[in-house]
């Protein structure tokens, strides 16, 4: 955002005309969410600011560690790994891009997933899945019974 001028009491515009008549548009609501949420005292001394940024990106990486381990073991890994990006979305650019593009694909699938055809396709290829592994349970009980294929000498 450009005033072109210092002096107070001037109307702000930005350059794209986003804010007329003291209101803004979705757009630049969106822009001005981007950069360091730091406090002011802080970004007023760069040396402050770095070490700041340093903080929470190691913060952040340790967060996002602990989600990537928690993928295969028990636990919310993927929502540990998105708290992670979200500690470093409050300090960089980078990360508020990459949230925001991760929000408006979790809720293009959420609405696709509400679509009636697709819900009536997924019942019914998990039905389809469900029956073909029951049908693998009965085949093998019937072959070996509840006794494991596996000998345990005891």
């Amino acid at each position: 955002m450009n005033t072109g001028s210092n002096e107070p009491g001037e109307v702000a515009v930005a350059s794209d005309g986003s804010e007329v008549d003291g209101t803004t548009t979705d757009r630049a609501r969106a822009e001005r969410g981007l950069g360091s949420r730091a406090p002011a005292f802080i970004k007023a001394r760069r040396v402050l600011h770095l070490s700041w940024q340093a903080g929470v990106f190691t913060v952040g990486l340790a967060v996002v560690a602990v989600g990537i381990v928690m993928l295969p073991l028990p636990g919310p890994g993927w929502v540990v790994i998105f708290g992670g990006m979200a500690i470093w979305a409050t300090e960089f650019v980078w990360a508020q891009l990459v949230l925001r593009w991760t929000k408006r694909k979790v809720t293009e699938a959420a609405q696709k997933a509400l679509d009636p055809r697709v819900r009536r396709r997924n019942i019914t290829l998990t039905t389809v899945g469900l029956v073909i592994v029951a049908a693998g349970v009965g085949t093998y009980l019937s072959r070996f019974g509840v006794v494991m294929p596996w000998k345990i000498e005891e």
